[in-house]
């Protein structure tokens, strides 16, 4: 199948139904969104583990536009989040935009037509005047290459591919890796199999889990009152807002926190010899900050083991550490986390004369403007790129500021009858310099830890570097001159 569209979305989580919501709010309907599943949900339809939840308030980590009253928690799970993304694309008549099974395969942009050729895994066929990637980064699991695993006679999947028809009750499991996700689940598999073994690499800072359930005079007031519920979402923003100073402005201020860490993990693990092991030797925000209430007093247990020396390889039925000490194991989880700075070199995308972005990106270093356009690439969008990931509040309202833009640079090509809208590189590179002097100065170049934050050459392409206003105050209004419009005549349009 071939088609012709006007805006070609690519994926259905967040950042895609927001992407086609606008869209649709501003009148356009001629967009079609590309997903590479069989259903919509993008991340949280592919972490299905035990215990998957979000670690940011549910108030917040949701549209401002399209408010949760009947949020049933505090931080609400993986169900519940999933749940709402399918009644947000149902109220907002996204299905019959949304083809399914429609992985995107490449992407070229046609330089005398002006259109975007973008082909599908399945064969079908797209041009488009203007494609929106909304991927995200958490989408590709980091699976490890253990030496000997294919020996490995056992199960073995990632928390991201949990594997419901395997019955660990019962079974030696070792979980490799303590990040987001293992934190979670862990708690939640460890009353079912006969012997846990945990192998850290580094440990992670964790902070108490503010959770509660959400009481029902609560909901009733949130839907009596909608402005309640955004006065609520107001006070959590800027609380969760505030903590950026530690993150970007002072990181000494991250003090204060490590120490409400230390002290949540004094009270919930015994053995003096554990807390060596799992007290980080970096400042907090460097690595990912996570929050849990259960996890700390799992790793108390008798059959729970946590091992910091390494695997030094798999064998049919066990793994041996480097210690030399072998551990039997009948199934193998990681909870290894996601490819984040390395998750755009699997993109096939070729901009103005055939250049690849991938490998642009790997010679030279990721580099866009405020994450969202790059210069070569016209009428290209990503949603979430690269320098736009929160280590201290919501993506969503990221996402927010993004599809806004977008649509804000797709009527500026309609305004001005254009074709092509590309922004200019001395912008971009002047973006860049500043970006990279104020993330030089985060937790998370002078921390003291190797974060998935951080390329090959310890350049952060991950996060913004500060306050989330600041993002959304950059990026509410176009600078139409920091871009160049061009017609399909080749012959540049005035400066607008």
């Amino acid at each position: 199948m071939h088609r012709e569209v006007k805006v070609l979305v690519v994926g259905t989580g967040f950042s895609g139904l927001g992407m086609a919501i606008e869209l649709k709010r501003t009148g356009q309907d001629d967009f079609v969104v590309l997903e590479k599943a069989a259903d919509l949900g993008g991340t949280w339809r592919d972490n299905s583990y035990p215990g998957c939840a979000c670690d940011v308030p549910s108030h917040m980590y949701s549209f401002s536009f399209e408010l949760n009253p009947r949020w049933s928690r505090v931080f609400a799970r993986q169900p519940e989040i999933w749940a709402y993304l399918k009644e947000v694309a149902d109220k907002y008549r996204l299905r019959p935009h949304i083809r399914f099974n429609s992985e995107v395969s490449g992407a070229r942009w046609d330089e005398d037509a002006k259109l975007w050729h973008v082909t599908v895994a399945n064969g079908d066929t797209y041009t488009a005047r203007a494609l929106v990637a909304g991927v995200g980064a958490l989408h590709l699991p980091n699976v490890p290459v253990l030496p000997g695993i294919e020996e490995f006679k056992g199960r073995a999947f990632h928390s991201a591919r949990w594997d419901h028809s395997y019955d660990l009750r019962g079974k030696k499991v070792a979980v490799v890796g303590t990040g987001a996700s293992a934190i979670q689940f862990v708690p939640r598999i460890a009353d079912d199999v006969e012997r846990l073994t945990l192998f850290q690499r580094t440990p992670p800072w964790v902070m108490p889990k503010m959770d509660r359930s959400v009481t029902t005079w609560e909901q009733r007031l949130f839907r009596a009152l909608p402005f309640t519920q955004r006065l609520y979402r107001d006070f959590v923003y800027w609380t969760r807002e505030s903590t950026a100073l530690g993150f970007a402005v002072h990181p000494k201020i991250m003090e204060f926190a490590q120490n409400i860490a230390r002290r949540h993990m004094r009270s919930q693990v015994r053995d003096e010899a554990l807390r060596a092991k799992l007290t980080p030797d970096y400042t907090m925000g460097c690595k990912r900050v996570l929050i849990s209430n259960d996890y700390y007093p799992t790793l108390n247990r008798d059959d729970v083991d946590v091992v910091t020396d390494g695997i030094a390889e798999v064998r049919e039925h066990s793994i041996v550490d480097r210690a030399g000490v072998e551990h039997e194991v009948d199934v193998i989880i990681y909870g290894t986390g996601f490819h984040v700075v390395d998750s755009f070199d699997y993109l096939d995308i070729s901009g103005k004369g055939g250049v690849d972005l991938a490998k642009q990106w790997r010679e030279k270093g990721i580099e866009t403007y405020y994450g969202i356009t790059v210069s070569g690439f016209p009428n290209l969008f990503f949603l979430l790129g690269p320098n736009t990931g929160l280590g201290h509040n919501s993506v969503v309202f990221m996402i927010e500021s993004q599809i806004r833009y977008v649509r804000q640079c797709l009527e500026l090509l309609d305004r001005h009858h254009a074709d092509e809208l590309d922004v200019r590189p001395e912008v971009q590179a002047r973006f860049n310099r500043d970006l990279h002097r104020r993330l030089t100065r985060g937790v998370w170049t002078e921390g003291g830890c190797r974060s998935w934050y951080l390329d090959a050459q310890g350049v952060n392409r991950t996060v913004w570097p500060g306050f989330t206003w600041r993002y959304w105050m950059r990026t509410r209004t176009l600078t139409p001159s920091d871009y160049t419009l061009t017609r399909s005549s080749k012959s540049p349009l005035p400066t607008p």
